[in-house]
């Protein structure tokens, strides 16, 4: 017993010793901007997502003014596509590929670009039945939120590498 707790603690030690650190709460580290504007609609859902991942990080305000931040994020483009992917032996579709893409860059307060525009393109592939329509229906808005929360990380994870 006193043998566990001697190596919890060196480990422990350790590893604050290296400066071995947590990146956060939403999976990266700290943006290196004090205030950041979002060029999304209001009622972007992406832009929803990206405003609330920005706020949990703590160190960076989201502002809605343009002229008051040190970066802003455009989003260039935003598109779901759905593309056939198999069918079965009478001709019925029994796989789609669904695709999230998103074009985005980074400009700073003097309309520099921080980061080049950007394309990031998930896809996810998903079965198909025509007695489950309603629930394939449910299935796909989930895996297209899904991505949505990935390509946020991806965002947040290239704007963090960036030099303020």
């Amino acid at each position: 017993m006193k043998r566990r707790a001697v190596l919890a603690l060196s480990t422990a030690l350790l590893l604050g010793a290296c400066g071995f650190q947590l990146r956060g709460a939403n999976g990266q580290g700290g943006l290196p901007f004090k205030t950041v504007y979002i060029g999304t609609a209001e009622t972007s859902p992406l832009g929803i997502e990206l405003r609330r991942y920005i706020r949990a990080s703590g160190d960076t305000a989201v502002v809605n003014d343009k002229k008051l931040a040190q970066a802003t994020i455009e989003v260039l483009n935003e598109a779901r596509e759905k593309a056939t992917l198999t069918l079965n032996t009478q001709g019925r579709i029994r796989e789609y590929s669904l695709y999230y893409r998103v074009k985005f860059r980074v400009i700073d307060e003097k309309s520099a670009e921080l980061l080049a525009p950007t394309e990031l393109v998930l896809k996810r592939d998903i079965s198909f039945n025509e007695s489950q329509v309603i629930a394939k229906e449910k299935e796909e808005e989930m895996l297209y939120r899904d991505m949505q929360s990935d390509v946020v990380q991806q965002i947040l994870r290239r704007i963090s590498a960036l030099k303020a």
